[in-house]
């Protein structure tokens, strides 16, 4: 089975978000997020693709919200590889999700991310194919 989750947000939404709440970079982005955001000729373009796949992951997981932003982190060029830690770590293992695969993409005015997960099998039942290692283990 395959879980999915897709965002969609305003790049001059985030912008806004960015200069209105100074703290928004350090509460929701990792320092490695930050620091490749901030490379960029336009930083709110990347951190809200960035934001984008974070909800995604979430909602393909099945944590909504729930999950603390810094928990999911989004790292690699060009194909964004996904890092869990933590509590919403934890929940990833309580439900079996295995590897994690996240695109995002973003144009002028909007970002967008689509993330699938995959379960993994029953622990008592046989795999085909060996067994499945989520990513970031």
């Amino acid at each position: 089975m395959v879980r999915v989750g897709v965002d969609l947000i305003e790049i001059e939404r985030m912008q806004e978000a960015l200069d209105r709440y100074p703290r928004l970079r350090q509460r929701v982005f990792t320092e490695a997020e930050q620091e490749y955001c901030e490379s960029r000729g336009n930083p709110a373009q990347h951190y809200a693709a960035r934001f984008a796949g974070k909800e995604a992951v979430g909602k393909a997981l099945g944590c909504g919200v729930r999950f603390t932003w810094r928990e999911i982190e989004i790292a690699g060029r060009p194909k964004p590889e996904v890092r869990l830690s933590g509590s919403t770590k934890a929940f990833a293992g309580r439900v079996r999700a295995g590897r994690i695969d996240l695109s995002m993409t973003h144009s002028r005015g909007l970002a967008c991310a689509i993330c699938a997960v995959e379960e993994l099998d029953d622990p008592g039942s046989a795999r085909p194919g060996g067994e499945g290692v989520a990513e970031g283990d």
